[in-house]
């Protein structure tokens, strides 16, 4: 029996998904149906592809073996899709963008939606994970990351710089005095879980020396809205406070930290016109977005 280019993106999507419903819930089919295709699979090829346990699917040795090629056949595919749509310069079908809280919370909705509209085809997924994407599992199409990558089969693009800042609310400032970073001393500091900070640059406050955190959160939205509430003095993004006003920098010429956005993508996907478009789309907005925000700030 041959080998059908529908049954290997199955595979495909069990090995990285690492369950029938997780690929099920990615291809939007029935796990039977997965599981009914996997095992045709391995009994054309002869070779069981999975060991299961109750953690789930993993790739046996035969599997390890199978997966560079189908994912040599997956990317044949995508490019031949590609050059077909080539002519047609609207986007259509799924892209998904992996993206550190506080850019999947406060710059890529709106940036999303704007190039939806221009391409009603196209759906778009923005997942939010407290940690490094792994771009050659296939957990995005690509990634957004606060440090550029130096390993691995990536291709690095500059998105923008952006800037943070010590800010808390004007009700908790009219209670509370900061003259110097000195005065931070004893006063509820909002910022990350210590020990799930998962990339150097998100250590905002060890930069300034600052260590014991009496509000903390893995997530960039729970610290701004803790900050927004008046719960504390924390550091924001500068795009994040030209959303909500009530919110002001607290020494801005002392504090100002520079990031920078970085847009990793598989090397691979170089060839695929439509994630390139939607890349230059995606870079395009978010410099104008961090530049219109910080402005209002």
């Amino acid at each position: 029996m041959a080998v059908s280019w529908d049954d290997m993106r199955i595979f495909i999507a069990v090995a990285r998904e690492g369950s029938l419903s997780g690929a099920g819930n990615a291809l939007k089919l029935d796990p039977a149906t997965v599981g009914r295709r996997v095992q045709r699979l391995e009994e054309s090829l002869g070779a069981p592809l999975f060991l299961k346990s109750p953690q789930g699917y993993a790739p046996s040795e035969a599997g390890e073996r199978l997966m560079p090629h189908a994912e040599e056949l997956e990317q044949a595919m995508l490019t031949a899709e590609d050059a077909v749509r080539g002519q047609e310069d609207r986007l259509t079908g799924t892209i998904r963008v992996g993206a550190p809280d506080g850019c999947a919370n406060f710059l890529l909705p709106q940036v999303v939606s704007r190039i939806c509209d221009a391409h009603p085809e196209l759906e778009v997924q923005v997942v939010s994970l407290p940690r490094v994407f792994n771009l050659n599992r296939r957990e995005a199409d690509l990634a957004i990351a606060v440090s550029r990558p130096t390993a691995g089969r990536l291709t690095v693009q500059k998105i923008t710089d952006y800037h943070l800042y010590l800010a808390a609310a004007r009700p908790w400032l009219r209670h509370n005095t900061v003259e110097t970073l000195d005065d931070l001393r004893g006063k509820r500091l909002v910022g990350y879980v210590p020990d799930m900070i998962f990339d150097k640059e998100l250590d905002y406050l060890g930069e300034l020396g600052l260590e014991r955190v009496q509000l903390a959160s893995n997530s960039v939205s729970v610290q701004f809205n803790w900050i927004r509430q008046g719960a504390g003095i924390g550091i924001v993004h500068g795009f994040a406070m030209g959303t909500v006003p009530g919110i002001q920098a607290v020494l801005p010429e002392e504090v100002k930290l520079k990031r920078t956005f970085w847009l990793v993508r598989h090397a691979d996907d170089r060839r695929v016109r439509r994630l390139s478009r939607f890349a230059d789309l995606l870079c395009e907005g978010l410099r104008a977005e961090v530049e219109r925000l910080e402005g209002e700030a």
